[in-house]
């Protein structure tokens, strides 16, 4: 059986994540055949538990679409209550059934979302049991998302604004007391405007170009490595730790990018500028782009485009540098010399490289019914894709460890 499975963060006012909406499908039949949607809710629990919640929603709560089937079945129970929050769809049929079966798992200690809330008379029972109530600022008038917030905060409900778009979504909402907040607001720079960068981030994009011109200029990379002392410390770190085992010590920075290699040299410096950039972002930012680039380099086999594999590297890596330095795209790209081809598929031109980029991208968002004609045309079979992402997030919650030593990307 084919799994699919997407996250969705869910921060709360101070940027932070709280929790992960999860999105699975059991299959592609389960993603245009609505007569199947209890199929794919039920088998959640079972896709939580073959994946595991801790790879999954380190640390927080998972927000799970619920059907009446799902509900009524007590199907939840089989989580744990307190990582859990069980989000009533808008086309659950509100019947004493449902009624029950909700009173039955607040009962239990589980917690009630109702999702795209919307004051309809039969919602009225549940609103009592409700812990969170999720507005979607697309379908309100900011004067409606004002209105709910004076009506439910009182009743100690809180509420999530879903769908945020912008930087003045967020502000409007937080001012307005909504607690979380659930949308692409994260991937997009708050200040459009151009802005100086920090000398140390200056450190990091000048590598950064330095490891990904055309031709690579080791002593260029290693003089540019030596002007940011946390990136010469962790080279040689990485390169003195157990994860690269090595007759003998390494003393130079030179001499630790010669043991390296211009292709490992490339990836690391990448993988290590990016993270350094995204330092005093929120957590889920810094995350982001690891996640995106190691998945696109997963892929790219998987499509045939093994000798891709790095530049999507770098593409995935690159492709949230915008929200990261809170700038324009076009503007962090007159910062860096990388190739023409990731220049053209982060500025949203068609080839083969923005192909694959656009197939992470919805499977990270969880947009299924683009998946399987996508994977299709790329010759990607389905049943791997989701093992390949979340090998993903597990690889980029290892490298943003402080527990763990530097963690060599693939090569």
């Amino acid at each position: 059986m084919q799994r699919f499975v997407a996250r969705q963060p869910i921060f709360n006012a101070a940027r932070v994540v709280y929790g992960y909406e999860l999105l699975f499908r059991s299959g592609p039949e389960n993603r245009y055949d609505a007569v199947h949607e209890d199929m794919a809710s039920a088998s959640s629990v079972d896709n939580i538990l073959l994946f595991g919640m801790d790879r999954l929603i380190p640390g927080c709560r998972a927000f799970l679409n619920c059907t009446r089937d799902f509900l009524i079945r007590d199907f939840a129970t089989m989580l744990p209550k307190d990582r859990v929050v069980l989000e009533i769809l808008e086309t659950v049929p509100m019947d004493d059934e449902v009624h029950d079966a909700c009173r039955r798992l607040k009962q239990a200690g589980y917690q009630i979302a109702l999702d795209d809330f919307e004051e309809r008379p039969d919602w009225k029972p549940l609103i009592a049991m409700a812990d969170y109530i999720k507005v979607d600022l697309l379908a309100t008038s900011p004067a409606d998302q004002l209105r709910l917030a004076q009506t439910y905060l009182p009743m100690n409900i809180r509420l999530v604004a879903e769908k945020v778009e912008t930087y003045n979504d967020f502000h409007r909402t937080r001012r307005w007391g909504y607690a979380y907040f659930q949308g692409y607001f994260f991937s997009r720079p708050e200040m459009l405007t151009r802005q100086d960068i920090p000398p140390n981030q200056m450190n990091y994009l000048l590598v950064l170009q330095a490891a990904n011109r055309a031709q690579m200029d080791i002593e260029e990379v290693s003089a540019r490595i030596k002007a940011e002392a946390s990136l010469s410390f962790r080279l040689l770190r990485y390169l003195n730790s157990p994860a690269f085992p090595l007759i003998v010590e390494v003393r130079s920075i030179p001499h630790a990018l010669a043991l390296l290699g211009e292709r490992g040299t490339r990836k690391w410096v990448s993988l290590i500028a990016v993270t350094g950039l995204a330092s005093g972002k929120p957590a889920e930012l810094a995350a982001l782009p690891l996640i995106r680039a190691q998945f696109c380099e997963l892929l790219a086999p998987c499509a045939r485009r093994a000798e891709s594999a790095n530049d999507l590297f770098l593409l995935g890596l690159l492709s949230a540098m915008d929200a990261i330095l809170d700038m324009r795209m076009p503007d962090v790209l007159r910062e860096i010399t990388i190739h023409q081809e990731i220049r053209d598929a982060l500025m949203g031109k068609a080839n083969k490289l923005r192909e694959i980029f656009e197939f992470a991208l919805n499977y990270e968002r969880g947009r299924w019914e683009e998946i399987g004609p996508a994977a299709a045309q790329l010759g990607i079979q389905e049943d791997v894709i989701p093992a390949l992402y979340v090998e993903a997030v597990e690889w980029a919650r290892q490298i943003l460890s402080p527990q763990q030593e530097i963690v060599s990307p693939r090569t």
